[in-house]
């Protein structure tokens, strides 16, 4: 027989907003287009000038999986370096991040990285990106003794945009429009020139219905939007 749980006490696992996952997961929670779009939206009203607005520069995702965020970079970047550790059928590269040399550096890295090893796709973001990089996690992300001793005081972060409506992220699959979630996230950046300056924590005011496209959900498994070609480089 089992404890019952305390009166009032709620243990679903939903509501305890938990997503543990095994040691050699491929964490394969897709980012909802619309959650990156308010990403690239903020980046472009915050640049300081020409050189870093986003429709100029070049940048990475390093974990592509199916595509769903690649698709929305290129929207904002002139080029998107895209691959995965995994093949998901979408046609980039398949890439260890972590293994080997540092990549060539690009302007920014944008991310969903797997929660297990966010902080080494972090480390090798900063050192290979010139004016910064941006992860979506899950907002618990920002506690830990052990994270904050080793990344968030040593590095920390430019902004933390906490997104006020919850972004739906579904094991194996894309979201659809009507898709839910108990799990918050939020989007850390680190912008170069604000590199040791006091961290700027902000809300993303609703906008999924304003940033939501014909095209970004697929009807069948499989099938995905157009990706500008010239935009991707494989």
């Amino acid at each position: 027989m089992t404890a019952a749980a305390p009166k009032g006490q709620n243990v679903s696992t939903a509501v305890m907003q938990r997503r543990v996952e095994p040691h050699d997961s491929l964490d394969d929670f897709p980012t909802p287009p619309w959650a990156t779009r308010a990403l690239c939206e903020w980046l472009k009203i915050s640049a300081e000038c020409a050189e870093e607005h986003p429709l100029m520069l070049a940048a990475r995702e390093p974990c592509a999986n199916r595509g769903h965020m690649v698709r929305v970079l290129c929207e904002y970047f002139a080029t998107v370096d895209a691959a995965d550790v995994h093949d998901y059928g979408a046609g980039f590269p398949v890439r260890d991040y972590l293994f080997g040399p540092d990549p060539e550096l690009v302007d920014w890295t944008v991310m969903n990285p797997p929660f297990r090893l966010a902080e080494q796709f972090i480390q090798r973001g900063l050192r290979t990106s010139r004016h910064g990089i941006a992860v979506i996690v899950r907002s618990a992300f920002l506690e830990g003794v052990g994270r904050y001793r080793d990344l968030f005081s040593v590095m920390p972060p430019s902004d933390v945009l906490q997104f006020t409506e919850r972004v739906p992220m579904h094991r194996g699959k894309l979201a659809g429009p009507g898709g839910t979630t108990a799990t918050a996230y939020c989007w850390i950046i680190w912008r170069s020139r604000y590199q040791g300056s006091v961290t700027r924590f902000r809300w993303i005011a609703p906008c999924r219905g304003n940033l939501e496209r014909d095209g970004d959900y697929p009807a069948e498994p499989g099938e995905f939007a157009p990706v500008d070609a010239g935009a991707v480089l494989i």
